[in-house]
Protein backbone atom coordinates (compact mmCIF):
# COMPACT_ATOMS: atom_id res chain seq x y z
CA UNK A 1 0.00 0.00 0.00
CA UNK A 2 1.15 3.52 -1.22
CA UNK A 3 1.80 6.16 1.20
CA UNK A 4 -1.15 8.18 0.37
CA UNK A 5 -3.39 5.17 0.76
CA UNK A 6 -2.42 4.85 4.01
CA UNK A 7 -2.95 8.51 5.00
CA UNK A 8 -6.31 8.07 3.52
CA UNK A 9 -7.13 4.58 5.76
CA UNK A 10 -6.28 6.59 9.04
CA UNK A 11 -8.25 9.58 8.04
CA UNK A 12 -11.22 7.40 7.40
CA UNK A 13 -10.84 5.98 10.73
CA UNK A 14 -10.70 9.36 12.71
CA UNK A 15 -14.01 10.34 11.49
CA UNK A 16 -15.88 7.19 12.02
CA UNK A 17 -14.34 7.43 15.39
CA UNK A 18 -15.34 11.01 15.95
CA UNK A 19 -19.22 10.21 14.44
CA UNK A 20 -19.46 7.04 16.82
CA UNK A 21 -18.30 9.71 19.94
CA UNK A 22 -21.26 12.17 19.23
CA UNK A 23 -23.67 9.06 19.36
CA UNK A 24 -25.97 9.57 22.53
CA UNK A 25 -27.33 6.90 24.89
CA UNK A 26 -25.72 3.83 26.25
CA UNK A 27 -22.52 2.25 25.51
CA UNK A 28 -23.44 -0.71 22.73
CA UNK A 29 -20.83 -3.75 22.49
CA UNK A 30 -20.80 -2.74 18.38
CA UNK A 31 -20.11 0.79 19.26
CA UNK A 32 -17.60 -0.07 22.56
CA UNK A 33 -14.65 0.72 20.50
CA UNK A 34 -15.72 4.03 19.41
CA UNK A 35 -17.18 4.75 22.80
CA UNK A 36 -13.67 4.13 24.03
CA UNK A 37 -12.13 6.15 21.70
CA UNK A 38 -14.51 8.94 22.17
CA UNK A 39 -13.89 8.97 26.49
CA UNK A 40 -10.21 9.07 25.17
CA UNK A 41 -10.71 12.14 23.15
CA UNK A 42 -13.07 13.99 25.48
CA UNK A 43 -12.28 13.10 29.08
CA UNK A 44 -8.85 12.11 29.74
CA UNK A 45 -7.03 14.08 26.87
CA UNK A 46 -5.06 16.89 27.21
CA UNK A 47 -7.72 19.12 27.46
CA UNK A 48 -9.40 17.37 29.88
CA UNK A 49 -7.27 15.65 31.90
CA UNK A 50 -9.06 15.94 35.64
CA UNK A 51 -12.86 14.76 34.06
CA UNK A 52 -13.75 11.61 35.81
CA UNK A 53 -10.92 11.40 38.47
CA UNK A 54 -13.07 12.65 41.33
CA UNK A 55 -14.63 9.85 43.55
CA UNK A 56 -18.57 10.90 42.70
CA UNK A 57 -18.95 10.94 39.12
CA UNK A 58 -21.87 11.47 37.11
CA UNK A 59 -22.87 8.62 35.23
CA UNK A 60 -22.70 9.79 31.51
CA UNK A 61 -19.62 11.15 32.67
CA UNK A 62 -18.39 7.71 33.98
CA UNK A 63 -19.12 5.82 30.50
CA UNK A 64 -17.75 8.66 28.68
CA UNK A 65 -21.01 9.87 27.00
CA UNK A 66 -20.69 13.27 26.88
CA UNK A 67 -22.88 13.75 24.07
CA UNK A 68 -25.42 12.48 26.35
CA UNK A 69 -25.97 15.98 27.81
CA UNK A 70 -23.73 18.10 24.87
CA UNK A 71 -23.72 18.20 21.37
CA UNK A 72 -20.63 19.41 19.16
CA UNK A 73 -20.88 22.57 17.48
CA UNK A 74 -17.83 22.68 16.63
CA UNK A 75 -13.98 21.48 18.00
CA UNK A 76 -14.17 22.03 21.94
CA UNK A 77 -17.46 23.90 21.33
CA UNK A 78 -19.94 21.93 23.52
CA UNK A 79 -23.17 22.87 24.28
CA UNK A 80 -25.95 22.04 26.22
CA UNK A 81 -28.57 19.93 23.88
CA UNK A 82 -31.64 21.25 25.96
CA UNK A 83 -32.02 23.93 28.75
CA UNK A 84 -30.55 23.23 31.61
CA UNK A 85 -33.23 21.61 33.85
CA UNK A 86 -35.07 20.02 30.98
CA UNK A 87 -31.86 18.27 30.28
CA UNK A 88 -31.62 16.75 33.43
CA UNK A 89 -35.30 15.80 33.52
CA UNK A 90 -34.41 13.58 30.44
CA UNK A 91 -33.13 11.05 32.89
CA UNK A 92 -34.70 12.55 36.40
CA UNK A 93 -38.24 12.50 35.58
CA UNK A 94 -41.05 13.52 38.11
CA UNK A 95 -39.23 15.94 40.65
CA UNK A 96 -41.63 18.75 39.90
CA UNK A 97 -44.84 16.88 40.76
CA UNK A 98 -45.84 17.76 44.04
CA UNK A 99 -47.03 20.79 46.14
CA UNK A 100 -44.15 21.97 47.06
CA UNK A 101 -41.14 21.82 44.92
CA UNK A 102 -37.22 23.52 45.81
CA UNK A 103 -36.52 27.05 44.63
CA UNK A 104 -33.71 25.49 42.39
CA UNK A 105 -35.18 22.61 40.79
CA UNK A 106 -38.49 24.59 40.12
CA UNK A 107 -36.28 27.47 38.17
CA UNK A 108 -34.46 23.78 36.38
CA UNK A 109 -31.41 25.27 38.17
CA UNK A 110 -30.26 21.65 39.10
CA UNK A 111 -26.41 22.92 38.70
CA UNK A 112 -27.30 25.26 41.66
CA UNK A 113 -26.78 22.00 44.48
CA UNK A 114 -25.18 19.37 41.60
CA UNK A 115 -21.93 19.21 39.81
CA UNK A 116 -23.10 17.89 36.27
CA UNK A 117 -19.73 16.10 35.84
CA UNK A 118 -18.19 14.90 39.32
CA UNK A 119 -18.11 15.55 43.02
CA UNK A 120 -16.22 14.86 46.16
CA UNK A 121 -19.59 14.30 47.72
CA UNK A 122 -22.22 11.75 46.91
CA UNK A 123 -25.15 12.96 44.59
CA UNK A 124 -22.35 15.01 42.64
CA UNK A 125 -23.10 17.67 45.17
CA UNK A 126 -21.45 21.14 45.32
CA UNK A 127 -20.73 20.98 49.26
CA UNK A 128 -21.39 18.32 52.19
CA UNK A 129 -24.15 18.15 54.40
CA UNK A 130 -25.50 21.51 56.13
CA UNK A 131 -22.81 23.48 54.06
CA UNK A 132 -24.67 22.96 50.61
CA UNK A 133 -27.88 24.28 52.21
CA UNK A 134 -25.95 27.91 53.38
CA UNK A 135 -24.76 28.27 50.16
CA UNK A 136 -28.23 29.76 49.95
CA UNK A 137 -29.77 30.00 53.06
CA UNK A 138 -28.50 31.66 55.83
CA UNK A 139 -25.72 30.44 58.25
CA UNK A 140 -27.73 32.74 60.90
CA UNK A 141 -30.52 29.82 61.12
CA UNK A 142 -27.21 28.28 62.67
CA UNK A 143 -25.92 31.25 64.44
CA UNK A 144 -27.24 30.19 67.95
CA UNK A 145 -25.48 28.69 71.30
CA UNK A 146 -27.41 25.19 71.01
CA UNK A 147 -28.15 23.62 67.84
CA UNK A 148 -31.32 21.49 67.09
CA UNK A 149 -29.32 17.81 66.44
CA UNK A 150 -29.56 17.42 62.65
CA UNK A 151 -28.72 20.96 61.72
CA UNK A 152 -25.85 20.57 64.32
CA UNK A 153 -25.04 17.23 62.45
CA UNK A 154 -25.26 18.99 59.12
CA UNK A 155 -27.94 16.63 58.31
CA UNK A 156 -30.71 19.12 57.26
CA UNK A 157 -32.64 16.24 54.97
CA UNK A 158 -33.60 14.83 58.18
CA UNK A 159 -36.49 17.39 58.44
CA UNK A 160 -36.15 18.54 54.64
CA UNK A 161 -36.69 17.03 51.33
CA UNK A 162 -34.23 18.48 48.52
CA UNK A 163 -36.24 18.65 45.57
CA UNK A 164 -39.95 18.58 46.48
CA UNK A 165 -42.83 17.48 49.06
CA UNK A 166 -46.55 17.45 49.54
CA UNK A 167 -45.64 19.60 52.72
CA UNK A 168 -44.84 22.95 53.98
CA UNK A 169 -41.25 23.80 53.77
CA UNK A 170 -40.03 20.90 52.41
CA UNK A 171 -41.36 18.82 55.75
CA UNK A 172 -40.56 15.37 55.12
CA UNK A 173 -43.70 14.82 57.19
CA UNK A 174 -46.82 17.07 58.14
CA UNK A 175 -46.11 19.37 61.07
CA UNK A 176 -44.92 17.35 64.32
CA UNK A 177 -44.95 14.24 62.68
CA UNK A 178 -41.21 15.07 61.50
CA UNK A 179 -40.61 15.77 65.20
CA UNK A 180 -42.06 12.69 66.48
CA UNK A 181 -39.76 10.46 63.53
CA UNK A 182 -37.07 10.71 66.00
CA UNK A 183 -38.62 12.34 69.35
CA UNK A 184 -40.61 9.07 69.31
CA UNK A 185 -41.27 9.19 73.32
CA UNK A 186 -43.16 12.38 73.48
CA UNK A 187 -45.04 10.60 70.20
CA UNK A 188 -46.10 8.03 72.40
CA UNK A 189 -46.82 10.65 75.50
CA UNK A 190 -48.63 12.31 73.21
CA UNK A 191 -50.79 9.81 72.47
CA UNK A 192 -51.98 8.71 75.72
CA UNK A 193 -52.62 11.71 77.77
CA UNK A 194 -55.46 13.57 77.89
CA UNK A 195 -54.98 17.20 77.83
CA UNK A 196 -52.08 18.66 75.41
CA UNK A 197 -50.80 22.54 75.67
CA UNK A 198 -52.49 24.06 72.66
CA UNK A 199 -49.07 25.80 70.81
CA UNK A 200 -47.82 21.65 70.76
CA UNK A 201 -51.17 20.60 68.95
CA UNK A 202 -50.76 23.24 66.43
CA UNK A 203 -47.26 22.78 65.95
CA UNK A 204 -44.00 22.21 68.08
CA UNK A 205 -42.12 25.32 66.13
CA UNK A 206 -44.62 27.62 68.33
CA UNK A 207 -42.52 27.06 71.31
CA UNK A 208 -39.05 25.31 69.73
CA UNK A 209 -36.71 26.61 67.18
CA UNK A 210 -36.08 23.97 64.77
CA UNK A 211 -32.72 25.38 63.61
CA UNK A 212 -31.40 26.74 66.92
CA UNK A 213 -31.46 29.20 69.40
CA UNK A 214 -29.78 30.79 72.34
CA UNK A 215 -31.87 29.40 74.56
CA UNK A 216 -31.75 25.65 75.92
CA UNK A 217 -34.02 23.12 74.63
CA UNK A 218 -33.79 25.50 71.61
CA UNK A 219 -36.39 27.27 72.75
CA UNK A 220 -38.02 30.70 71.24
CA UNK A 221 -37.62 32.99 74.41
CA UNK A 222 -35.07 33.12 77.29
CA UNK A 223 -36.66 30.38 79.81
CA UNK A 224 -39.37 28.97 80.65
CA UNK A 225 -41.74 31.67 81.93
CA UNK A 226 -40.39 34.33 79.48
CA UNK A 227 -42.57 31.84 76.24
CA UNK A 228 -44.89 31.23 78.43
CA UNK A 229 -45.73 35.09 78.51
CA UNK A 230 -45.45 34.99 74.57
CA UNK A 231 -48.87 33.54 74.74
CA UNK A 232 -50.21 34.28 78.57
CA UNK A 233 -49.96 37.90 78.25
CA UNK A 234 -52.23 38.55 81.44
CA UNK A 235 -49.98 36.31 83.32
CA UNK A 236 -46.90 38.46 82.07
CA UNK A 237 -48.79 41.62 83.47
CA UNK A 238 -50.55 40.00 86.83
CA UNK A 239 -47.24 38.12 88.21
CA UNK A 240 -44.48 40.57 88.02
CA UNK A 241 -47.20 43.06 89.39
CA UNK A 242 -48.38 41.10 92.59
CA UNK A 243 -46.65 42.24 96.01
CA UNK A 244 -47.18 38.60 97.00
CA UNK A 245 -45.55 35.96 95.14
CA UNK A 246 -45.69 32.18 95.34
CA UNK A 247 -42.20 31.28 95.67
CA UNK A 248 -42.73 28.36 93.52
CA UNK A 249 -41.99 30.62 90.55
CA UNK A 250 -39.02 31.59 92.26
CA UNK A 251 -37.16 28.53 91.50
CA UNK A 252 -35.66 28.08 87.94
CA UNK A 253 -37.98 26.08 86.99
CA UNK A 254 -40.84 28.63 87.10
CA UNK A 255 -44.07 27.61 85.25
CA UNK A 256 -42.12 24.25 84.70
CA UNK A 257 -42.28 23.89 88.65
CA UNK A 258 -46.09 22.99 88.47
CA UNK A 259 -47.03 22.77 84.60
CA UNK A 260 -46.20 20.29 82.40
CA UNK A 261 -45.52 22.59 78.40
CA UNK A 262 -46.40 19.64 76.57
CA UNK A 263 -49.70 17.18 77.86
CA UNK A 264 -50.66 15.75 81.16
CA UNK A 265 -53.17 13.88 82.81
CA UNK A 266 -54.39 16.78 84.79
CA UNK A 267 -56.33 19.72 84.20
CA UNK A 268 -54.11 22.65 83.38
CA UNK A 269 -50.93 21.01 82.24
CA UNK A 270 -50.52 20.38 86.14
CA UNK A 271 -47.73 18.14 86.58
CA UNK A 272 -49.76 15.80 89.38
CA UNK A 273 -53.59 16.48 90.85
CA UNK A 274 -54.05 20.15 92.20
CA UNK A 275 -53.52 18.75 96.01
CA UNK A 276 -50.91 16.07 95.26
CA UNK A 277 -48.89 19.21 93.54
CA UNK A 278 -49.51 21.45 96.52
CA UNK A 279 -48.29 18.61 98.64
CA UNK A 280 -45.54 18.16 96.56
CA UNK A 281 -44.04 21.24 98.38
CA UNK A 282 -46.20 21.89 101.60
CA UNK A 283 -45.31 18.51 103.03
CA UNK A 284 -42.67 20.54 105.17
CA UNK A 285 -42.19 23.17 106.96
CA UNK A 286 -40.80 26.73 105.69
CA UNK A 287 -39.51 29.53 107.92
CA UNK A 288 -39.04 33.00 105.79
CA UNK A 289 -38.38 36.46 105.29
CA UNK A 290 -42.14 37.05 105.43
CA UNK A 291 -43.13 34.21 108.01
CA UNK A 292 -43.75 30.97 108.49
CA UNK A 293 -45.73 28.29 106.71
CA UNK A 294 -47.02 25.45 108.42
CA UNK A 295 -46.62 21.79 106.93
CA UNK A 296 -49.86 21.43 105.77
CA UNK A 297 -49.66 17.43 104.75
CA UNK A 298 -50.02 16.39 108.84
CA UNK A 299 -52.95 19.04 109.50
CA UNK A 300 -54.87 17.95 106.21
CA UNK A 301 -54.04 13.82 107.49
CA UNK A 302 -55.12 14.08 111.05
CA UNK A 303 -58.30 16.44 110.80
CA UNK A 304 -61.75 15.29 109.30
CA UNK A 305 -64.03 18.38 109.30
CA UNK A 306 -62.27 19.66 106.13
CA UNK A 307 -63.02 23.09 104.54
CA UNK A 308 -64.98 23.05 101.39
CA UNK A 309 -62.31 23.76 99.04
CA UNK A 310 -60.11 21.44 100.45
CA UNK A 311 -62.25 18.58 100.76
CA UNK A 312 -62.74 19.31 96.85
CA UNK A 313 -58.91 18.97 96.65
CA UNK A 314 -58.43 22.10 95.36
CA UNK A 315 -56.51 24.51 96.87
CA UNK A 316 -56.43 27.34 94.36
CA UNK A 317 -60.17 27.99 95.62
CA UNK A 318 -58.62 29.99 97.98
CA UNK A 319 -55.40 30.71 96.58
CA UNK A 320 -53.85 31.82 93.95
CA UNK A 321 -50.76 29.85 92.36
CA UNK A 322 -49.29 32.47 90.68
CA UNK A 323 -49.43 35.35 92.91
CA UNK A 324 -51.53 37.77 94.64
CA UNK A 325 -51.64 41.19 96.41
CA UNK A 326 -53.27 39.27 99.23
CA UNK A 327 -50.80 37.48 102.50
CA UNK A 328 -50.70 34.28 101.47
CA UNK A 329 -50.88 34.34 98.37
CA UNK A 330 -55.11 34.58 99.24
CA UNK A 331 -57.44 35.33 96.01
CA UNK A 332 -59.10 38.04 97.38
CA UNK A 333 -58.89 40.26 100.64
CA UNK A 334 -59.14 38.68 104.23
CA UNK A 335 -57.79 40.09 107.56
CA UNK A 336 -54.06 38.94 109.14
CA UNK A 337 -55.01 39.39 112.51
CA UNK A 338 -57.65 38.34 115.20
CA UNK A 339 -59.48 41.82 115.45
CA UNK A 340 -60.48 43.51 112.56
CA UNK A 341 -63.40 46.89 111.97
CA UNK A 342 -66.22 45.07 110.19
CA UNK A 343 -66.37 45.92 106.49
CA UNK A 344 -67.56 43.32 103.55
CA UNK A 345 -64.61 44.24 101.55
CA UNK A 346 -62.71 42.86 104.24
CA UNK A 347 -63.93 39.62 103.96
CA UNK A 348 -64.35 39.31 99.93
CA UNK A 349 -62.50 35.68 100.45
CA UNK A 350 -64.98 34.27 102.18
CA UNK A 351 -68.12 36.07 100.42
CA UNK A 352 -66.98 34.53 97.29
CA UNK A 353 -68.60 31.21 98.82
CA UNK A 354 -70.14 32.59 101.83
CA UNK A 355 -73.30 34.96 101.78
CA UNK A 356 -72.50 38.56 102.58
CA UNK A 357 -75.25 39.21 105.22
CA UNK A 358 -74.25 36.41 107.48
CA UNK A 359 -72.22 39.15 109.43
CA UNK A 360 -74.49 41.93 108.11
CA UNK A 361 -78.69 40.69 109.78
CA UNK A 362 -78.66 41.10 113.57
CA UNK A 363 -81.49 38.62 113.34
CA UNK A 364 -82.09 35.47 111.28
CA UNK A 365 -83.83 31.99 110.96
CA UNK A 366 -82.16 31.06 108.01
CA UNK A 367 -78.74 32.65 107.38
CA UNK A 368 -76.90 30.65 109.86
CA UNK A 369 -77.18 28.08 112.52
CA UNK A 370 -74.97 29.58 114.88
CA UNK A 371 -77.32 31.54 116.30
CA UNK A 372 -79.38 32.41 119.35
CA UNK A 373 -82.78 31.83 119.40
CA UNK A 374 -82.54 34.10 116.08
CA UNK A 375 -79.65 36.58 117.80
CA UNK A 376 -77.19 35.71 114.33
CA UNK A 377 -74.12 35.02 116.80
CA UNK A 378 -71.61 36.29 113.74
CA UNK A 379 -72.93 39.08 113.78
CA UNK A 380 -72.53 39.98 117.46
CA UNK A 381 -68.54 38.68 116.74
CA UNK A 382 -67.60 40.01 113.28
CA UNK A 383 -69.65 43.00 112.74
CA UNK A 384 -67.96 45.59 115.08
CA UNK A 385 -66.59 48.89 114.23
CA UNK A 386 -63.35 48.57 115.94
CA UNK A 387 -62.65 45.32 117.72
CA UNK A 388 -64.37 42.94 115.40
CA UNK A 389 -63.44 39.37 115.61
CA UNK A 390 -62.47 38.01 112.30
CA UNK A 391 -63.46 34.71 110.44
CA UNK A 392 -59.64 33.18 111.56
CA UNK A 393 -60.44 33.95 115.71
CA UNK A 394 -62.85 30.66 115.72
CA UNK A 395 -62.61 28.87 112.20
CA UNK A 396 -59.58 27.11 110.67
CA UNK A 397 -59.43 27.99 106.83
CA UNK A 398 -57.89 24.14 105.86
CA UNK A 399 -59.00 21.30 108.55
CA UNK A 400 -60.20 20.51 112.03
CA UNK A 401 -62.00 17.95 114.34
CA UNK A 402 -64.90 20.12 115.21
CA UNK A 403 -67.48 20.68 113.37
CA UNK A 404 -68.09 23.89 111.16
CA UNK A 405 -63.84 24.36 111.19
CA UNK A 406 -63.88 25.30 114.90
CA UNK A 407 -60.77 25.41 115.42
CA UNK A 408 -59.53 23.97 118.97
CA UNK A 409 -57.00 27.21 119.57
CA UNK A 410 -56.10 30.45 117.78
CA UNK A 411 -52.80 32.15 117.73
CA UNK A 412 -53.16 35.53 119.47
CA UNK A 413 -49.73 37.53 119.52
CA UNK A 414 -46.90 34.48 121.51
CA UNK A 415 -50.26 32.79 122.91
CA UNK A 416 -52.14 30.16 121.80
CA UNK A 417 -55.95 31.01 122.85
CA UNK A 418 -57.98 27.95 123.15
CA UNK A 419 -61.38 28.51 121.58
CA UNK A 420 -63.42 25.70 124.40
CA UNK A 421 -66.15 24.65 121.71
CA UNK A 422 -68.85 21.87 122.67
CA UNK A 423 -71.65 21.21 120.14
CA UNK A 424 -75.35 20.34 121.52
CA UNK A 425 -78.24 18.88 119.76
CA UNK A 426 -79.35 22.76 118.46
CA UNK A 427 -76.54 24.61 119.82
CA UNK A 428 -73.18 24.47 121.70
CA UNK A 429 -71.15 26.04 124.44
CA UNK A 430 -67.71 27.95 124.15
CA UNK A 431 -65.41 28.63 126.68
CA UNK A 432 -62.63 30.63 124.91
CA UNK A 433 -59.65 32.62 126.80
CA UNK A 434 -61.49 35.99 125.81
CA UNK A 435 -64.89 35.79 127.29
CA UNK A 436 -66.73 33.41 130.34
CA UNK A 437 -68.99 30.06 129.50
CA UNK A 438 -71.59 31.10 126.93
CA UNK A 439 -73.97 28.80 125.37
CA UNK A 440 -76.55 29.55 122.71
CA UNK A 441 -79.72 27.40 121.30
CA UNK A 442 -81.24 27.92 118.53
CA UNK A 443 -85.19 26.99 119.65
CA UNK A 444 -84.83 27.66 123.36
CA UNK A 445 -82.28 30.73 123.89
CA UNK A 446 -80.06 30.98 126.18
CA UNK A 447 -79.73 33.87 128.70
CA UNK A 448 -75.51 34.79 129.38
CA UNK A 449 -74.67 37.07 131.39
CA UNK A 450 -73.42 39.99 129.34
CA UNK A 451 -69.59 40.36 129.30
CA UNK A 452 -67.53 44.14 128.49
CA UNK A 453 -67.50 45.32 125.36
Amino acid sequence: MTMAKTLVAFAFLGFAMAAFSCLPGPVTSTAFAEVVAAKETCVTASCHPGMGKARFVHGPVAVGECTGCHKPVGKHKFEPILDAGKQCEECHEGLRTMKVVHKPVQEAKCTKCHDPHQSGYKFQLRAEGSELCFLCHRKAIAGGKYLHGPLGTGSCNSCHAAHQSGFPKLLSAAGNDVCFSCHTDKAESFKNSKFMHSPVREACVNCHSPHSSDFRFTLTAAGSQDLCYTCHQGKAKEIPADTVPHLALATDRKCLACHDPHVSDNPRQLLKQPMELCMSCHNREYNGATGKIANMKPILANNSDLHGPIKEKDCSGCHNPHGSNNFRILRESFPQLFYAPYAPDNYKLCFMCHQKTIAAEEYTTTLTGFRNGEQNLHFVHVNKSVKGRTCRACHDAHATNNPKHVRDSVPFAKWNLPVGFKKSTNGGTCLPGCHQLFGYDRIAPVVNKPVAK
